[in-house]
């Protein structure tokens, strides 16, 4: 599978999960408060924060009525204005970024957005809704940076054909995060799973764009299943006005998240099986062993009755339990205690 760079931070198989918090609008228009969100990511350690850089002008038509998911009166057009992240922000939230040692990240939904971010950030975000805008992409992907994009509201093969798009324009990487275009999703239509379809497909690093209201089981789900990218909406306060708070993280959640992700990633390990560090006290005292039960004396039999496979202990393991029915039968050639361990020299061995 293919791996790219963020800023010399690698993305893909074998690395940590780049976690991203989506601050999204959630500054509501205030610049304490994109400052805190940025806070509230690196306190949960998450790798980067991301906003959204966008004008109602260049995402909706005018006259575009309303959505009803918002529950708001006013048009998605007004409710869009209202949530535009101002520009001369954008250098200013980077150095906090820079200051707290976190990538900082923005979506841009227009070209005119792209080129307000380009020197601000290390790699595109691209909104699901963005995903099959195809000048767009290819604009992106003539970048020198990579592109992670979401895949919301759009069918496998619309994805296919915005992948050759920016594979075709020379893309510097993509990762591909599966996402569901409600907010909030039902746990059950998450399908976590399309994160190992996108992996197959496309041979590309894989992620999750989760919202969900629950903090942990989809993102650790989707580590589980190989994802490479999770990317989650965070909040101050959940109670706060606008549309992108109730379904979003508070910062406990946020944190509850990332260490979830950070845990699940050490549970997969290396999928390799050897004997542990860890388990050598159990290794030796536990695993059974062929083991005298009473003293038996040199001439006797080895039987059922006086030999059994049993855990050790403090005392020195006996025979593999493989070589139990081996003993069975042969003539003790010294004696042997009640609890020791039975080893070959103990038995008569034909021809010695």
């Amino acid at each position: 599978m293919e791996t790219f760079e963020i800023d010399g931070r690698p993305v893909g198989p074998g690395e940590p999960t780049f976690v991203i918090a989506e601050a999204g609008s959630n500054h509501n228009g205030d610049l304490e408060t994109a400052k805190q969100l940025i806070d509230v990511a690196v306190e949960a350690g998450a790798d980067a924060v991301k906003f959204q850089t966008f004008r109602a002008e260049e995402m909706y038509v005018e006259d575009s009525g309303e959505v009803e998911y918002l529950d708001d009166q006013r048009s998605i057009y007004d409710i869009i204005e209202s949530m535009e992240m101002p520009h001369e922000w954008i250098p200013e939230l980077h150095d906090y970024c820079v200051e707290q040692d976190i990538y900082f990240l923005s979506t841009p939904f227009d070209e005119r957005s792209a080129e307000l971010l380009s020197e601000y950030v290390p790699a595109w975000k691209v909104a699901s809704y963005t995903s099959s805008h195809h000048p767009f992409l290819r604009t992106l992907a003539q970048s020198d940076k990579p592109l992670i994009m979401s895949t919301g509201a759009h069918e496998l093969d619309e994805v296919r054909e915005s992948v050759e798009v920016i594979e075709g324009a020379g893309a510097a990487g993509l990762a591909l995060l599966q996402c569901v275009a409600a907010y909030p999703t039902p746990i059950e239509e998450i399908n976590v799973r399309f994160v190992e379809t996108l992996a197959d497909e496309f041979g590309v690093p894989v992620g999750l764009s989760d919202h969900t209201l629950d903090p942990v089981t989809a993102p650790a789900a989707a580590v589980a299943l190989g994802a490479n990218v999770i990317e989650k909406h965070i909040t101050l306060d959940k109670s706060m006005e606008g549309p992108d708070h109730q379904f979003a993280l508070e910062p406990d959640q946020l944190a509850e998240m990332v260490a979830a992700i950070r845990d699940t990633e050490a549970a997969l390990g290396t999928g390799e099986k050897f004997v542990l560090d860890v388990e050598s006290e159990l290794h030796d005292k536990a695993r059974r062993a062929v083991h005298a039960v009473e003293d038996i004396a040199a001439g006797d039999e080895i039987t059922a009755d006086n030999v059994k496979v049993l855990r050790p202990g403090e005392r020195d393991a006996g025979l593999h339990p493989k070589f139990y029915d081996e003993l069975l039968g042969k003539t003790a050639a010294r004696d042997i205690s009640q609890s020791a361990g039975l080893q070959w020299n103990d038995v008569e061995t034909q021809g010695s």
